[in-house]
């Protein structure tokens, strides 16, 4: 029998929402002020959405219960799976003492670390997140940046704020294509309207992530690599998005930002000289090593580029998906459960619950066969590599419990009902829906981890309501993408990526305290370009018709 959601479980509009928001505000309120461990504040929410789910939205406790395990098994795997084998590759280059040759020829090429900030956390960043997404750039940017001598917190932070214009076309530019099969609009159209918002950010944010580091004249002192970084990933973004289409704007964007900061370091180096901690004096030191050793220490991280791209190509997922792909439809969840008008159209087809089980073409899988070739050329033995795989597991166990706790709890308030009482909430304010509609993508990434997923379940809502409003769906959807990657740095799943990356975890309140003002303030900011596009010419010609 299907089950019909309701989105005003109590008849008052105002308390259902305030009952709906009560998972994230113990969430994060816990997280940041209650001082209690990611992984039990992540179950804690999980058991009050369970209790709000099944107690007042009256959701039946079979489907609560399937929900849950189809929520914690896709948490796993593939999210977690990536998380695994990313700190797979990263011990192994820990153990071999490459990772402190990569950190001293990063910091021969940017001895500032302000530009090593710009270079690594935002460049080099943005181009992991073209071919991997799911918290890989957080995760291997902040492992670097702590090498570099960056503080857990600084490292964590930093990774954080700088993954973000990137992430509405990260994985190959999955976000985009995903938001046109859910929403039926055009891709190219999407990915042009993507592409006239999020370029002002990427210009912003290489200055906004130096001076969260380094004060206003902190920035100052080395604003000509911030604005080159900034201008060559804006212009291609912008170009590619708007001629090309989604798939290779990080990609290509990124390549062009490194490549234009490391020519400009060639002839120019900032004149006031910046240190770390000016207080300290254990700061790492800084060798020369010789050719051999420098591509020695890059080399895994150029193979693990490579099956990334490689494991990201449409035709290789697709080739490994036909001899691998396993679909399970979740029992009890599977197409039994109906989203309601307005947030879904009339007659629209129940929700599907099937688990995907794609374990050779899963990106934590291309990640995993690219740390056993690495560490096969770096001298490991079979036995070697086993045993430093079965001390990564060790070491990220309570992540994995984390993602997993997070994962569960996004799909329980997405079958249940609630995200859609609070993204009802946010469309009833009218003509100033371009703001918060731009701020329902924000929320909906922060709550599920995930550009892609934030399209899924807001995508059908913003186009509908910007029908029934008057405004260009093309624009609404977009924005839920674009003002969804400012999200990116609070959500659970990447605090949790860049705390046990930066071996910091157990820290994650206070990972969530330094990027929250970040995200809301630039999140708003994108609420405006969107409100301006909506209304206000010159930015009314940029809308895509």
């Amino acid at each position: 029998m299907t089950w019909l959601q309701n989105y005003d479980p109590i008849g008052n509009a105002l308390l259902s929402t305030l009952v709906a928001a009560i998972p994230i505000v113990v969430l994060l309120g816990s997280i940041a002020f209650g001082g209690i461990r990611i992984h039990l504040a992540a179950l804690l929410a999980l058991g009050v959405a369970l209790a709000v789910a099944v107690g007042v939205y009256t959701m039946p406790i079979g489907m609560a219960a399937a929900t849950t395990a189809y929520g914690a098994i896709y948490g796993l795997f593939p999210i977690g799976w990536i998380v695994l084998s990313v700190m797979f590759v990263y011990q192994l280059t820990v153990r071999r003492g490459h990772f402190e040759v990569l950190r001293d020829s990063l910091a021969g090429i940017a001895p500032d670390p302000r530009i090593q900030v710009i270079l690594i956390a935002f460049s080099f960043g943005a181009f992991i997140e073209g071919v991997a997404g799911f918290g890989v750039p957080v995760a291997i940017t902040g492992a670097i940046l702590i090498q570099l001598g960056f503080k857990p917190l600084q490292a964590s932070g930093l990774a954080l704020i700088a993954n973000t214009a990137p992430v509405a076309f990260g994985s190959l530019g999955i976000p985009i294509t995903t938001l046109a099969e859910v929403t039926g609009m055009d891709v190219l159209q999407l990915s042009a309207m993507v592409g006239r918002q999020l370029p002002f950010f990427s210009l912003l944010v290489p200055f906004w992530v130096v001076a969260a580091f380094a004060g206003w004249r902190g920035m100052l002192g080395i604003w000509p690599a911030a604005l080159t970084a900034g201008l060559a990933f804006a212009v291609p973004q912008f170009l590619i998005s708007n001629f090309h289409g989604p798939w290779l704007v990080d990609n290509i964007s990124a390549v062009c930002s490194i490549s234009a900061t490391v020519l400009l370091l060639r002839y120019w180096q900032p004149k006031d000289r910046w240190q770390l901690d000016k207080t300290a004096d254990a700061l790492p030191t800084v060798r020369r090593h010789s050719r051999a050793a420098v591509w020695s220490a890059w080399q895994p991280w150029i193979i693990l580029s490579a099956f990334i791209f490689l494991w990201g190509l449409p035709q290789t997922k697709g080739w490994l998906d036909g001899v691998s792909r396993l679909e399970f439809a979740v029992p009890g969840l599977h197409q039994l459960i109906q989203r309601m008008p307005p947030v879904a159209p009339t007659g629209a087809a129940p929700e599907k619950a099937i688990f995907a089980f794609n374990w050779l073409s899963a990106t934590g899988t291309g990640i995993l066969l690219a740390g056993i070739v690495a560490g096969l050329t770096m001298g490991f033995s079979i036995r070697e590599l086993l045993d430093t795989f079965r001390k990564t597991f060790w070491l990220v166990r309570h992540s994995l419990l984390t993602i997993a706790a997070m994962l569960a709890l996004g799909f329980v308030t997405k079958y249940a009902g609630t995200d859609a009482t609070l993204g009802l909430a946010l469309a009833q304010t009218g003509t100033f829906y371009p703001f918060f509609g731009t701020m329902l993508g924000w929320l909906g990434v922060a709550l599920t981890g995930s550009d892609t997923a934030s399209n899924v379940l807001f995508g059908s809502l913003q186009k509908i309501t910007a029908e029934q409003t008057g405004i260009s769906p093309v624009l609404m959807g977009a924005a839920n993408s674009s003002g969804g990657v400012m999200g990116k740095m609070v959500d659970a799943q990447s605090i949790v990526v860049a705390s046990t990356a930066t071996g910091w975890y157990g820290h994650e309140g206070e990972i969530l305290r330094y990027v929250f003002l970040h995200s809301l303030v630039l999140a708003s900011l994108v609420g405006l370009l969107v409100y301006l596009q909506a209304y206000v010419a010159p930015f009314s010609s940029m809308v895509v018709k």
